[in-house]
């Protein structure tokens, strides 16, 4: 049985790599705003997220019109469903920390753009999860991703960007979804079976929610750690140092392309750091947040480079099954570690 030629599959989680690098570049941009950093080095990784973005929409938009069914399978997805908001979240960044500061106008209707995107896609999810069947054992951290992430990256960037209102309706919209899938998550975490390999470096994910709505927090009511800072603070440390006792299963995976799920979370983590560190001046800060900027940069930088060691020995991108000429009457599909990755 002759198959029909289509090109290769790129799983959503593909878009966690720009994802990972506009984080890191917002670490770059705080230590900037901050005087201790260069702005170059900022806009450089924006550039380099944006072209990573652009390459991997025109890989993902390949697919999708080579198979006509790929985009509505994709979204109806349980497991990689959540990670097609990272596809118009991701902009969100680049608009508001590359254009913005350059091309105020242009910046502010290319951030209200992506933020309408985000909330329409998160919200066609939330009710594609409402009138689908979940499987509990499925659901994982990404699915934070399309509303918690999606809600209060938009809300920071509307504060930023001069729209307090906007920010202040984002900011409920993140951190109620916040409130509501983590704990449902956080059960599944506790009370189902580990996640399976493919899925384990969505657990990073975790530390994002209290660091992104930190960032949140800071953009809509100053650089300053008070009561509110310090309360959400308490929590997303909990969430760090549980990360610890995670290591083992985390040294333990291989590298895949889920293995960018650690980037932005732990570059949201970093951020939020800087901030803390800015506010307080404990003695030796400076040294300290250097310490902090280095340590993500060579995290993320050692994902990077692994991912081009991959893509040169051609094994980033999911195998295909056996094809129907090795298996006549079976058609060609993808083996099931590489669609459950995220």
């Amino acid at each position: 049985m002759e198959l029909m030629m289509i090109a290769p599959r790129i799983p959503l989680n593909f878009f966690g790599m720009p994802f990972g690098l506009a984080g890191l570049a917002g670490s770059w941009v705080t230590m900037a705003d901050y005087g201790h950093a260069p702005e170059t080095v900022g806009d450089v990784l924006l550039g380099l997220s944006a072209l990573v973005w652009l390459i991997v929409l025109g890989a993902y938009l390949r697919y999708v019109l080579s198979d006509r069914t790929a985009l509505v399978r994709d979204l109806l997805d349980p497991i990689g469903a959540p990670f097609a908001s990272l596809a118009v979240i991701t902009p969100i960044l680049l608009a508001n920390e590359g254009v913005y500061p350059h091309a105020a106008q242009t910046g502010r209707v290319l951030v209200d753009i992506f933020i309408v995107l985000t909330v329409i896609l998160g919200a066609w999810l939330t009710g594609q999860w409402i009138y689908g069947s979940l499987d509990l054992d499925k659901f994982h951290p990404g699915y934070f991703l399309p509303t918690v992430a999606g809600g209060l990256i938009a809300s920071a960037a509307a504060a930023e960007v001069g729209q307090q209102r906007l920010a202040g309706v984002l900011f409920g919209l993140g951190v109620i979804c916040w409130l509501l899938l983590g704990s449902i998550i956080l059960g599944r975490l506790l009370f189902r079976p580990l996640l399976p390999t493919p899925l384990l470096p969505t657990l990073a994910i975790e530390v994002a929610p209290a660091a992104v709505a930190s960032l949140a927090y800071f953009a809509q009511h100053g650089d300053h750690i008070d009561a509110v800072a310090a309360f959400v603070g308490g929590y997303g440390l909990l969430m760090v140092l549980a990360q610890l006792r995670l290591l083992p299963a985390y040294v333990r995976s291989p590298f895949m392309a889920s293995t960018w799920a650690f980037t932005f979370a732990w570059a949201a983590v970093a951020s939020v750091t800087l901030h803390w560190l800015q506010d307080l001046k404990p003695a030796g800060y400076h040294g300290y947040q250097y310490l902090v900027l280095t340590a993500i940069s060579a995290f993320i930088g050692a994902i990077a480079l692994r991912t081009l060691v991959a893509v040169r020995q051609r094994q980033l991108l999911p195998q295909p099954a056996p094809t129907a000429a090795a298996h006549p009457g079976v058609t060609s599909v993808t083996v099931d570690a590489d669609h459950v990755q995220a």
